[in-house]
């Protein structure tokens, strides 16, 4: 792969990259902002959320739905531009909640760690479902540190990148919403997957912190290919359509307190365009 692009510099901690209606999106977690970046690297801040994790998706309408661990709660960007509450997480855990992903039909599947990070003894994490109407409902639990979320192309799975356990877990996904069959994915012997995404060849780009790349890896793990970053990498998107790129968001490590801008957003030419969600 080529060397990247660097798109846009002086980020604090982004996070939880979206391709949406032609643009990429994304969360600077540092300054507590969502932010949306034009291909020529023009962006705005499109809303502020004082909250660390703030994970965003959409909604099948556009809304778009974010993250607020600080609240322990989902919010929602009406179309006039406010925030309003989309569903309550606090009776389910009072620990970080994390990444999120929207299906077609509008359930939202959001994970909680688990425990507090960094510096918290482990216990294992969880994947709700939230209902359009906003009901939160359990998902499936036993996960070691739940990070990133992909829903395949058919709509009909869920993989979830367990970061402790150097794995990609795999659920069905019924009619109802609900999850079943959980089984292994890929495995993902010496990386720490974090942020993942889905191609139109049914393949998973995950984001690796501490190896500072993105692997591109089939069902079963066979490696396709691997983009190499200066710093660690946090998430991944794939934009659609033709010439297919990858972005990355990433940073050095620092941990919650670090207020150092060392995040950029980087672009990688990609093999296949972005399927699935998000």
């Amino acid at each position: 792969m080529t060397a990247p692009e660097v798109l846009l510099e002086g980020v604090l901690f982004g996070e939880s990259p979206r391709w949406h209606d032609g643009r990429l999106w994304f969360s600077d977690w540092g300054a507590n902002q969502v932010i949306v970046l034009d291909a020529d690297g023009r962006h705005e801040v499109v809303t502020t959320v004082r909250s660390f994790p703030m994970c965003i998706d959409f909604l099948p309408d556009g809304r778009l739905l974010v993250v607020d661990s600080a609240q322990r709660r989902l919010l929602r960007r009406d179309p006039d531009g406010s925030l309003v509450p989309h569903a309550d997480l606090s009776q389910v855990s009072e620990k970080p909640w994390n990444d999120i992903v929207v299906d077609d039909r509008g359930n939202a599947y959001v994970n909680t760690i688990g425990f507090d990070f960094p510096g918290g003894e482990f216990a294992p994490g969880m994947v709700v479902l939230v209902t359009p109407d906003g009901n939160v409902e359990w998902g499936a639990d036993d996960l070691a540190f739940p990070n990133g979320m992909a829903i395949s192309p058919d709509g009909t799975t869920l993989v979830v990148a367990e970061s402790y356990a150097n794995r990609l877990t795999a659920f069905d996904i019924g009619s109802d919403g609900r999850l079943g069959n959980r089984r292994v994915w890929a495995q993902t012997p010496d990386d720490h997957p974090d942020g993942i995404c889905m191609d139109a060849e049914g393949a998973v780009w995950y984001a690796d912190v501490g190896n500072q790349h993105c692997v591109r890896v089939r069902e079963g793990g066979e490696v396709l290919a691997a983009v190499n970053l200066d710093r660690g990498a946090f998430a991944c998107a794939l934009s659609r359509g033709d010439d297919p790129r990858l972005f990355v968001v990433g940073q050095t490590w620092g941990g919650p307190e670090s207020r150092q801008p060392s995040g950029r957003v980087f672009a990688f030419p990609a093999p296949a365009p972005g399927a699935g969600k998000p």
